[in-house]
């Protein structure tokens, strides 16, 4: 009897194993949605979409990009956060999804243990511009400007707590000086009063800015990342103009659901790698001043810890709070 039900058992266990195997080799059975937390039509959709299409063509299954935008992506990214961990519900975060947690008291997921890492799909670089006519040329020029007039120069934001705005506080911070901040609702009012000359200064995507400066609509100061943009080869960084060490950057990742079927996880891994690595994909945006990353989930990982602790650090000093 016990060497009965000890071989139902054995049968039992082989049976479950056996399952995640044929749910990966089936897998995907129905159309896979990318969430969107934003608005369609910016730099994070377009690569969501291009993503989904090459993705559609790999599974010869549909992908559909849907935009849940709201409270500065929180609303979208709750979603995906609550949605089956079965492989059919991805989101595309941007830089929000690790710094939202520091600048809101209260929020219903946890971006680090409700989600699994895929992949970095892109960084794209930020640029520093002035409106016409603003005195200073360079970083240099403008640290002592600053310094001289303490919270005259004004900066202008996509809004309290964003991309733009927590890059002029870290400018601040590590210059030692002190400007004004200006938030808008959005950063493209922003960049429309710098080049009215209401305002001095905004970080930006630099794909955004990058025709208002060679049209001379705005003056580009520096990029915030690490290395020059072929775009503009003649922009130099912030880093190599007086502030060593600044790296500012907008990125774009995938991510799903925590704990899915580590069979689906992996098949997925494997597919995005193939597509964000895809040579034509990389070419498209590399002309719109995006760089594809396609790196692994375990770096995604560390990355996203490594981003989050920064920006947490910097929102705490500073006491920026949005609730």
């Amino acid at each position: 009897m016990k060497r009965r039900i000890f071989l139902q058992a054995a049968g039992a266990l082989g049976a479950s194993a056996v399952v995640p195997a044929v749910f990966a080799r089936d897998y995907p059975s129905k159309p896979i949605r990318i969430i969107v937390p934003f608005a369609p039509g910016g730099a994070t959709d377009t690569l969501a979409r291009a993503v989904a299409q090459k993705l559609a063509q790999m599974f010869d299954q549909s992908v559909i990009v849907e935009n849940r935008s709201g409270a500065g992506g929180n609303i979208g990214t709750e979603v995906a956060a609550r949605s089956p961990a079965d492989g059919y519900t991805l989101l595309m975060a941007i830089n929000s999804h690790v710094v939202n947690p520091s600048l809101y008291k209260h929020l219903n997921y946890d971006p680090i243990k409700d989600f699994k890492p895929l992949t970095l799909v892109a960084t794209a670089p930020n640029a520093l511009v002035a409106r016409p006519g603003f005195p200073a040329k360079t970083v240099a020029e403008l640290i002592a400007l600053a310094k001289k007039e303490p919270g005259k120069i004004t900066f202008g934001s996509a809004g309290v707590g964003s991309g733009s705005h927590l890059a002029g506080v870290l400018f601040d911070s590590m210059a030692g000086v002190q400007m004004t901040h200006v938030p808008f609702r959005g950063v493209t009012p922003a960049i429309a009063d710098v080049m009215g000359g209401q305002v001095d200064l905004v970080y930006s995507v630099f794909s955004a800015v990058l025709p208002l400066i060679k049209s001379g609509k705005v003056q580009g100061i520096a990029l915030t990342g690490e290395k020059r943009s072929p775009l503009m080869p003649d922009l130099p960084t912030i880093s190599e103009s007086g502030l060593k060490g600044y790296n500012v950057f907008s990125w774009f990742g995938l991510l799903m659901p925590a704990n899915p079927p580590e069979a689906v996880y992996r098949k997925l891994e494997k597919a995005l790698l193939e597509v964000v690595r895809d040579p034509g994909l990389k070419k498209r945006f590399a002309k719109q001043g995006l760089d594809l990353v396609g790196n692994t989930s375990d770096e995604f990982a560390r990355f996203l810890k490594s981003d989050g602790a920064l920006w947490a650090k910097v929102i705490k000093a500073n006491n920026i709070h949005v609730d």
